[in-house]
């Protein structure tokens, strides 16, 4: 008997040691995959930069952001007088005078800038400044009207083509088109436009031949690239430009586009040679935070109208809802506290929304509640706050919605709330796109995240490295006092894969609703598994924790189609079968007020069982161990001060801080 006891406990001490070893392997796997994204930044700007030495053997090639930072070309006067007294600036803002300086040179340009850049001054300025016209290219009509609001307190000249311009427009439209000394300098109008209007590529072909074509502006130029997040098919017909009008210059701009998504562009847009100029994704002014989304509606527009009326009291702001129902639900809830809100989507009739947007903009409406309907190049300088009843369908959806609050570069709030259920409520309206469930599942990677500084997983996914230190407190996660440990969660994991298993057996399919209430032992009984003790948890942390299971693909959704609807089913996923390996464990980050980094976590005895609530403590040899080894591969996070050394490097056109640990 007592050389049985001995056995058992050298087989626990090695099941211990072995829930310690899967703990490094997953610390090593996120160090690889961080630098593994480093490298590839790195290696790109060493091969941009090796062209460029090749090509004029010289820091300032035609492509480098120093060949265009200069004040001696000889229109700089000229641009310079413009910004001044035309557009009542000071100063030109980051990369702006380089992308204004290559457009007054007739380069193809691409640029990418994040929302409140300054990216219309670079097409807008130079047009101002060089005889003949811009056509401007923008998916929305609040786009453009937003556009030529300003320029008409401006002073300057611009139009707007669309289905609702009357013929009389048009027609002095079409006339000024082909005057060399017309004061018209922007055409504004849709991709559908060039895509369906015959006559208007007949006058824009008359008017290149006469010269009068200046340059071609594509903005939100992503839509172009089926893998950007808001592709719009006419926009792949706009390589007809380049095509007819080859010696126009042509830029496009976007605050949101990958190294793939900008190189797909390029060639639908038949651009063979461009100067791509790219920003820091990085809003300092902007403070990023994720609340947790009451399950109470009525609770929940409590707690946005707190938010309105307490620091943002009289101050301009936008709540962006998923769909037009929710907008026009939220807009009546908000009316109802005293919040003067208006709605603005898609299917709104044109003139209310026209009143909407510039009730807003003079400060009639204090918070627009829109859908992304409304958004696009909106250019209120004083936005303070940018709250999502929704998560976006996408990270380039978010950056992009969120980004429009604080273009005056004071502080303001972008405030995402988080629900489980809008995981499967979007994932049900995007499985038809294309790359639609992944992206979406990097969108609730980022809301699952609370350790790690929201700038530094913004910028991972745009190919920027970033240093959270750099942040400043400014997103929650940097300002979080609580530590996190992993936790292990494979006993719950195994529970809920025996769950699944019955109910396929029983030809039942369960959506994420009746899988938590089968794992919690309500619901129907014959869904209930017997030796499934219901976790001690609440329903919130059960649903981060099957989150965490989809996003890890240990579950998965499938989808059941019907006349009126989409709808998501959970299952059990592909990397189910690691499970089968006994050693096999699966941690996430969990929250606690106590100091050590790991939980006490359920034995592997006690995850063999099924049930996650049965712990019994790794042997403390095993666990100060991993936490030691842990720490020498842990990444920095947002409350730690750590030195790093900070390389900028500038090839190609692109601006990236690269940031070596």
């Amino acid at each position: 008997c007592s050389f049985l006891q001995v056995l058992e406990e050298e087989l626990v001490s090695i099941e211990n040691e072995l829930q310690a070893v899967e703990m490094q392997i997953q610390e090593l796997l996120d160090k690889q995959q961080e630098l593994i994204h480093k490298k590839m930044v790195l290696k790109r700007l060493i091969k941009q930069s090796s062209e460029d030495s090749e090509a004029g053997g010289s820091k300032e090639t035609e492509t480098s952001v120093e060949a265009w930072n200069k004040k001696d070309f000889p229109w700089y006067e000229k641009i310079k007088t413009a910004l001044q007294s035309k557009f009542k600036l000071q100063k030109f803002r980051s990369l702006q005078l380089e992308t204004i300086n290559a457009a007054m040179a007739g380069k193809d340009i691409f640029l990418v800038m994040p929302t409140g850049g300054g990216k219309s001054l670079c097409y807008q300025l130079p047009a101002v400044c060089t005889d003949g016209f811009t056509l401007v290219i923008c998916p929305l009509i609040s786009l453009m009207e937003d556009q030529l609001m300003v320029l008409e307190q401006l002073g300057i000249s611009a139009a707007l083509l669309n289905a609702s311009s009357s013929k009389e427009h048009v027609k002095w439209v079409h006339a000024e088109m082909l005057k060399k000394n017309s004061q018209l300098k922007l055409i504004y109008v849709t991709p559908e436009k060039i895509a369906k209007s015959k006559m208007f590529m007949s006058k824009l072909e008359k008017a290149y031949q006469a010269g009068c074509l200046a340059r071609v502006a594509v903005d939100e130029v992503h839509c172009c690239s089926q893998w950007g997040h808001d592709f719009r098919p006419d926009y792949k017909s706009l390589g007809i430009l380049k095509r007819q009008f080859p010696n126009a210059p042509l830029i496009g701009l976007t605050a949101t586009a990958t190294n793939h998504v900008l190189k797909d562009a390029q060639k639908i847009l038949c651009v063979k040679k461009c100067i791509t100029f790219t920003a820091s994704f990085n809003r300092p002014n902007l403070y990023y935070e994720v609340r947790h989304k009451p399950s109470n509606n009525e609770d929940f527009i409590e707690d946005i109208v707190k938010i309105i009326n307490g620091r943002y009291k009289g101050l301009s702001g936008i709540v962006y809802c998923f769909s037009q129902k929710d907008s026009e639900q939220v807009t009546v809830s908000l009316q109802k506290l005293g919040i003067k809100a208006g709605t603005y989507h898609a299917n709104m009739d044109a003139k209310y929304k026209t009143r909407v947007h510039k009730g807003w903009a003079t400060n009639e409406i204090q918070v627009v509640v829109a859908t992304v309907a409304f958004g696009m190049g909106i250019d209120k300088p004083d936005v303070r706050f940018v709250i999502h009843h929704t998560m976006s369908k996408s990270m380039e959806n978010y950056y992009q919605e969120s980004g429009r609050a604080g273009r005056d570069d004071q502080k303001a709030d972008c405030i995402l709330y988080y629900g489980f259920g809008d995981i499967f409520r979007i994932s049900s309206m995007v499985v038809m796109e294309n790359v639609g469930q992944e992206k979406l599942y990097d969108m609730v990677s980022y809301c699952q995240n609370m350790n790690k500084c929201r700038r530094v997983l913004i910028a991972h996914h745009f190919d920027e490295v970033w240093d959270s230190a750099n942040c400043n407190r400014m997103c929650d996660n940097c300002c979080r006092e609580n530590s996190f440990q992993k936790m292990d969660i494979t006993g719950y994991c195994r529970d809920l894969i025996k769950i699944l298993e019955q109910a396929e057996n029983m030809s039942e399919k369960l959506t994420p609703l009746k899988l938590i209430d089968a794992w919690l032992g309500k619901g129907a009984s014959k869904l209930r598994v017997a030796e499934v003790t219901p976790p001690k948890h609440t329903r919130e942390e059960l649903e981060r924790m099957i989150a965490h299971l989809l996003l890890q693909q240990y579950l998965k959704e499938d989808f059941s189609f019907t006349a009126f609807a989409t709808i998501s089913y959970l299952k059990i996923g592909p990397k189910a079968d690691l499970l089968k390996n006994e050693a096999h464990i699966i941690t996430i980050q969990w929250t606690t007020n106590e100091k050590s980094i790991y939980r006490n976590k359920p034995s592997q005895s006690a995850n063999l069982k099924g049930s996650g609530g049965n712990t019994q403590n790794i042997s403390k040899k095993i666990q100060d161990s991993a936490v030691k080894k842990s720490q020498e591969h842990k990444r920095p996070n947002c409350g730690t001060n750590l030195k790093a050394k900070k390389l900028k490097l500038q090839a190609g056109g692109n601006e990236k801080t690269i940031v070596l640990d």
